[in-house]
């Protein structure tokens, strides 16, 4: 390449600075993290969130969602316990306990008593 007297070579200069700014502020596809793993985190927070205010423990939160990402439960839990603090928000008990308590004392009743002889036998019948 012939050398080029140093005025040429500052508009050169000039537009490849310019073009490298420029193409400094672009995304190029491809190159973000994954949309369903940002999905994935996200909903893990609010799990996290979630069992904070339903008054459960951590421990519980992660037997319960055992897919979720732990560091993001944990997250999650720990952000919605600041905001709870900070504002003086009392957590709402979990109604989840005590639905699966009621099928449990019914079952239970229906086996020992009659009732749950005779709804076998319609059963087969039909």
């Amino acid at each position: 390449m012939a050398h080029l007297p140093a005025p040429l070579l500052r508009p050169r200069y000039a537009a490849a600075s310019l073009a490298l700014v420029l193409l400094s502020g672009c995304e190029i596809p491809g190159l973000g993290p994954d949309p369903r793993l940002v999905q994935k985190e996200a909903e893990a927070k609010a799990i996290g969130g979630a069992c904070r205010h339903a008054l459960r423990g951590l421990e519980d939160c992660f037997t319960l969602n055992p897919k979720a990402a732990k560091a993001s439960v944990f997250a999650g839990w720990k952000d919605m316990d600041q905001y709870m603090r900070d504002n003086k928000l009392e957590g709402s008990p979990s109604v989840l306990g005590k639905l699966e308590a009621k099928p449990d004392r019914a079952s239970r009743g229906g086996e020992a008593g009659e009732s749950g002889e005779s709804g076998a036998s319609s059963r087969n019948r039909s």
